[in-house]
């Protein structure tokens, strides 16, 4: 049973990372690069609740977000980590707790997919 729980919540994981991807890739349609964070931004765990235009991700509600409520980790032990330096691209990461297809560990996703 525990081992069910783990694949569920690891393919809980990979589908969160690519709605936040999606939602990235619209706001980098809108603005030409993706929101930029100085220092990695834990999703979830620093009360991230939305994606919008003008602040990025944020802890204020969003009357026109990209994404209403950004997923957080399954897990109270883990965050979703995005970064991003230059707005040029982001890293957006996740640690799985088994193997999907042939991913296992720390999961990286980018505007060139999730490896």
């Amino acid at each position: 049973l525990s081992s069910a729980r783990e694949k569920a919540r690891d393919s809980k994981r990979l589908s969160d990372l690519k709605q936040i991807q999606t939602a990235l890739e619209l706001y980098y349609t809108d603005s030409n690069a993706y929101p930029t964070a100085a220092t990695a931004i834990n999703l979830g765990a620093t009360g991230t609740i939305c994606l919008n235009k003008a602040s990025g991700f944020t802890t204020t509600a969003c009357p026109s977000a990209y994404m209403m409520v950004v997923p957080k980790d399954p897990t109270a032990t883990k965050n979703y980590v995005y970064t991003s330096a230059t707005g040029a691209d982001y890293t957006l990461t996740a640690v799985l707790e088994g193997t999907v297809g042939s991913l296992t560990g720390t999961v990286t996703a980018s505007p060139s997919g999730i490896q």
